[in-house]
């Protein structure tokens, strides 16, 4: 049974944690409860959420519907635990009228309970398993799905001569996930998957992997790492001289995060993925948010970026859709159907399952103005979640 959004806040007073009022009355300021990975390992994806999120704030003046817009910035550190407690802190607490942010999937799974209890609408910036979403009908994804890119790599690599594959992924949701969106499309369609490796997500070491994968003789090894931790397989990849060996690597955008890409080297040259964003993307609206990116962070944007900043968009669109009001079934109901032009292209909000529509590009490293870039060379537009066509 749900339970009202006030009727929770004093129940968790009764329980100790705190005595409040809703935050679901009418305020002068609206509180965004940003819950990030700011230390550790994933520090990198909170940083580009971070900034994303902020610059969209800072471009319309930090004030929507008459009322001003203030993000509660709190770290989490990567675990879920502490991600759990940090939004009950911001709920009952700081009467937040919205949570968002979440680097990796089992963050934003933690926290489902606590939206869907005190009616506050979440909205997934960075974490990418298909589901999330399911988790609770208050939550809201601007980031991506790991099927989205997953499927369509499979696809454009079927039909580009690539017959025998090894897929390596990081041993979590989303890297199950990828295994699972890759290898079926593409057994599908006439490959074959040799083997399927999974690596630890915590503190893993890529060597007796891909020393299997050159074992198995494939035409390529498909890659899935959770964004910013990619250096250390790119790094052993070219080691082991499978990057002249004749193995191609393709997988999802991750593994050539715009972040770190140019830190690779000239070995990362050539490789495929499909992935929702690159710095490259040939638009006004992205050339205007790289230059405004750059500028305010002195860092390259990468697509974490872009789940802040069109979270943040969506968020405030969805308060001039209620004119201020911030109780949390208005504004979920505000986000449904919501479209617009992102720096990443056409993007929109599944009215029927909260996640987002995109479109997902086929890139490959080159070598732009001296600089390594994901250049974008086909398109496959306006894609849904694989697993919601099921």
């Amino acid at each position: 049974m749900m339970i009202s959004r006030r009727v929770w806040v004093s129940l968790m007073g009764a329980a100790g944690l705190a005595s409040a009022s809703s935050g679901a009355l009418a305020q002068e300021t609206v509180k965004i409860g940003m819950i990030l990975p700011l230390t550790g390992p994933f520090t990198p994806i909170g940083k580009q959420v971070e900034a994303g999120a902020k610059l969209y704030l800072s471009q319309i003046g930090g004030v929507v519907a008459g009322k001003k817009i203030e993000i509660v910035l709190r770290d989490d550190g990567g675990v879920p635990d502490a991600t759990k407690r940090i939004a009950t802190e911001l709920v009952v607490n700081e009467k937040v009228n919205v949570l968002a942010g979440f680097g990796l999937t089992p963050l934003a799974m933690a926290t489902a309970p606590i939206a869907t209890q005190s009616k506050t609408p979440l909205v997934v910036m960075a974490a990418g398993t298909t589901a999330i979403v399911d988790a609770s009908p208050f939550i809201a994804r601007t980031s991506f799905t790991q099927a989205q890119s997953a499927a369509t790599i499979a696809d454009w690599a079927a039909k580009n001569g690539i017959k025998k594959v090894v897929t390596l992924v990081t041993d979590y949701a989303p890297g199950i996930d990828s295994e699972k969106f890759f290898s079926e499309p593409f057994k599908a369609a006439g490959g074959e998957v040799l083997a399927q490796l999974r690596a630890p997500l915590q503190n893993p070491d890529y060597a007796p992997f891909l020393q299997r994968v050159i074992d198995a003789k494939p035409d390529a090894i498909f890659v899935f790492v959770p964004a910013g931790v990619g250096a250390a397989l790119m790094k052993q990849y070219v080691e082991r001289g499978m990057d002249k060996s004749g193995i191609r690597l393709i997988g999802p955008g991750d593994i050539t995060d715009d972040d770190l890409l140019n830190g690779y080297g000239d070995s990362a040259l050539g490789v495929v993925t499909a992935h929702l964003y690159s710095a490259n993307h040939p638009s006004a609206a992205n050339k205007a948010y790289v230059e405004a990116f750059k500028k305010a962070n002195n860092m390259r944007p990468n697509f974490m970026s872009l789940g802040g900043y069109d979270g943040m968009r969506l968020i405030t669109e969805a308060l001039k859709k209620t004119n201020g009001a911030t109780d949390g079934p208005g504004l979920i109901a505000a986000m449904k159907g919501m479209s617009w032009e992102s720096p990443r292209g056409p993007i929109s909000i599944d009215p029927d399952t909260r996640d987002i529509v995109q479109n997902i590009y086929i890139r490959k490293v080159e070598k732009v103005d001296g600089e390594l870039y994901n250049v974008e060379f086909e398109t496959y537009p306006s894609v849904k979640d694989p697993a919601r066509k099921k």
